[in-house]
């Protein structure tokens, strides 16, 4: 077995359904920024002190995975590769909001860099936000259809926030707030 096929070296690459794209399409490069998004979910997760960051992130990595196969579908069988709807959104609702009762929220911006996992989640957040970017620009071209994508990603965002400000507080760090103050 060899870990490449050679299908690539034109610049195209497949989708999930007939045909293929150039690598610079706009689908691949919603693809590239949640493969990218999971890959940094997954640095924060490999960082986490706090026991319950581990599994949230565990499951939204798996999630991410779903919407990644949704965005590699062609139109035509994206309902066969749906796996995000408003269940998963809520679902990423209620894991922010119970870690947000744990936590002191800041009323102004914050500097990333409190704890190792803490500015893991800052980047895992500032990917998350580029890939939501990425659905958006397809939802608006009407090449992704489920609109719930692009809110799980906003509702993602937000989780890897106050997970930056649970892991500072596991860490015994305080918070750095952007104004010094």
């Amino acid at each position: 077995m060899t870990f490449y096929t050679r299908h690539g070296d034109d610049g195209t690459t497949g989708l999930l359904g007939e045909g293929r794209v150039t690598k610079t399409h706009p689908r691949i490069e919603a693809l590239g920024a949640l493969d990218e998004a999971s890959a940094a979910l997954g640095l924060a997760r490999a960082q986490t002190v706090d026991s319950r960051c581990g599994p949230i992130l565990l499951e939204a990595q798996r999630d991410l995975y779903k919407a990644m196969a949704e965005v590699a579908a062609t139109p035509d069988n994206a309902d066969k590769f749906r796996g995000i709807d408003a269940t998963r959104v809520s679902w990423l609702e209620t894991q922010t909001d119970a870690l947000a009762a744990t936590v002191k929220m800041p009323h102004e911006f914050i500097l990333p860099g409190d704890s190792l996992a803490g500015a893991a989640l800052s980047l895992a957040r500032a990917v998350v936000r580029r890939a939501e970017r990425r659905a958006v620009e397809l939802l608006e071209a009407d090449e992704l259809l489920n609109t719930e994508v692009g809110r799980y990603l906003n509702r993602l965002s937000s989780l890897c926030f106050v997970l930056e400000l649970v892991e500072n507080a596991a860490a015994g760090k305080e918070t750095t707030l952007a104004k010094g103050t």
